[in-house]
């Protein structure tokens, strides 16, 4: 496989005290460990990363039986240029190495009150389906879009710099940023500016669930995250999300990075406060610094003594906002759907009961939003011939008292199922040939997710920035953080940044040079040609 030229590449790299290269193990194959292990090998360090699952991916793996694969959390590939970047600064080409399409349109939505939108890139195409809801509200496209390309622009760089403390707040002059990022106003209320119909607002907010969080409460800045889909498209890897993993661990390892699969980290290892290495099955490992990409909260709680711990102690963490979960429902199918889109999100007819049940009373909805993905005519490769794979996901409330789920799953399941009829998707039952279910408790028990919260900590402006665990993290010396849980938060495109970010901050820590990973703020790729 052919690969590009670096733009720039790492200078040579002396050691005073011996010619050994400097060590890093990463906890954890999930998106981020494997995007800051393709820099730090790059950069010329000794890079070992430890997998407690049978493959890499963390929650970006496959599941695969009977000939059919799924992706087992992500589905929608976004923002690509920014893993476009670590690539080129590997000197490797994103799209040689893991193929992908775009789509469009980019998915469906369907409201329980009425209607349906076909959300497409192709701007004049979308004002029309706008138009056939709201007439009003289409003439509000295009500068909802102009006005968040100038929002994300100013953003940019908050994304893709540390925050260690209040002083980079002042640095970064967050302040003169306030009349465009609106702090003071939800989501919701920011599109209620460019959109008087409610099913219009939640076609450009329901993405605040990709960060676990209600458009009611996440703050007006993730307006983002939507125009961020029309500018830059919806993808789909060849082989769905997981492909991207398994594309990333097959250069890491080309790059000379060690991957242990099947092993099981017990605990950190530290001499005072320093972080030393870890403990696994097979014995102790020991490294110059320690990335880990495990869920942060899970992480802290059962890797890192407690007593060692200031801010974050367990009991401080059991305080803080949680995202919500999701149940999970992977359906191997005899039979194909041709026409229905790849991904379709339905939402409840009260949508705001329907989020107040998730957030607020942690209950079971009677009326359920979910999301199916029908990759198969995308993707003929994810099923057996003539069969197709149909992934659903429901968002629930994360672990709670109030719901059981070794007695809910089996009603919830059924209920789910009914609601496949919404979307034109009839007798989906009697064609099941392969199915698994994971639900929160799931989460929290097979995959060491904190409360089964898929999106890790909530996004309130109270635990963003320096507020969230920082990517070097304060508390430990030598420990450093790459994931949803840390800065910049949830979601694929800022999880590979937080590696950019974190690398970044461990080879200076370490005197290494790091100026060849850029600066916070400048220019991305060429971008990917438009369809509009």
């Amino acid at each position: 496989m052919t690969s590009l030229s670096a733009t720039s590449s790492p200078k040579s790299h002396t050691h005073a005290e011996s010619d050994r290269p400097k060590s890093v193990l990463i906890v954890g194959a999930g998106p981020g460990g494997l995007a800051a292990s393709l820099l730090l090998a790059k950069a010329g360090l000794d890079v070992h990363i430890i997998e407690r699952l049978p493959d890499v991916g963390g929650r970006c793996s496959a599941i695969q039986e009977h000939g059919f694969r799924f992706d087992l959390g992500p589905t929608f590939f976004l923002y690509p240029l920014v893993l476009e970047r670590i690539f080129k600064l590997i000197g490797r080409d994103l799209r040689a190495e893991i193929p992908m399409v775009r789509l469009d349109p980019q998915y469906r939505i369907a409201f329980g009150i009425g209607g349906q939108l076909n959300c497409t890139p192709n701007v004049a195409k979308l004002e029309a389906e706008v138009a056939r809801i709201n007439p009003a509200d289409a003439k509000n496209v295009r500068r909802f879009l102009s006005n968040n390309r100038v929002k994300m622009e100013k953003f940019r760089p908050c994304l893709e710099r540390p925050f260690s403390s209040w002083r980079d707040l002042i640095r970064w002059q967050l302040i003169k940023l306030f009349p465009t990022l609106r702090p003071w106003s939800s989501l919701d209320a920011e599109l209620g500016r460019y959109f008087s119909d409610e099913r219009i607002r939640l076609a450009f907010s329901f993405q605040s669930k990709y960060l676990g969080m209600s458009p009611f409460n996440c703050p007006s800045l993730f307006s983002i995250l939507s125009f961020l889909e029309y500018e830059y498209g919806v993808w789909h890897p060849i082989g769905g999300c997981s492909a991207v993993s398994d594309g990333m661990a097959r250069v890491a390892r080309e790059l000379g990075v060690r991957i242990t699969l099947n092993e099981d980290v017990k605990e950190v290892l530290f001499d005072g406060r320093k972080a030393i290495g870890v403990r696994t099955q097979s014995g102790e490992h020991l490294a110059d610094a320690i990335v880990i990409n495990a869920d942060f909260a899970h992480a802290m709680t059962k890797l890192v003594p407690n007593h060692i711990r200031r801010k974050w102690t367990d009991a401080k963490i059991e305080k803080k906002k949680f995202s919500c979960s999701t149940f999970m429902m992977y359906l191997g199918i005899d039979g194909r759907y041709d026409d229905v889109p790849h991904h379709t999100i339905h939402t409840a007819k009260d949508y705001v009961q329907n989020l107040a049940d998730i957030e607020q009373r942690h209950v079971l909805s009677d009326d359920p939003s979910f999301y199916v993905q029908n990759a198969t005519p995308t993707d003929p490769s994810l099923a057996p011939p003539g069969m197709s794979t149909l992934y659903l996901l429901a968002p629930v409330t994360h672990q709670h008292a109030n719901v059981d789920w070794s007695k809910e799953a089996p009603a919830f399941r059924a209920k789910l199922l009914k609601q496949l009829e919404k979307v034109g998707l009839p007798g989906v039952e009697k064609r099941i040939r392969f199915e698994k279910i994971v639900t929160p408790a799931d989460w929290e028990g097979a995959y060491n997710v904190y409360r089964g919260a898929t999106f890790s900590l909530a996004h309130t402006w109270g635990q963003m920035l320096h507020l969230r665990p920082r990517n070097r993290f304060n508390e430990l010396e030598s420990v450093y953080l790459v994931g949803g849980g840390t800065h910049p938060g949830s979601g694929l495109p800022v999880i590979y940044e937080s590696a950019r970010i974190t690398s970044r901050l461990l080879l200076n820590d370490l005197g290494q040079d790091a100026e060849w990973l850029g600066t916070p703020g400048a220019a991305l790729p060429e971008e990917v040609p438009a369809t509009c």
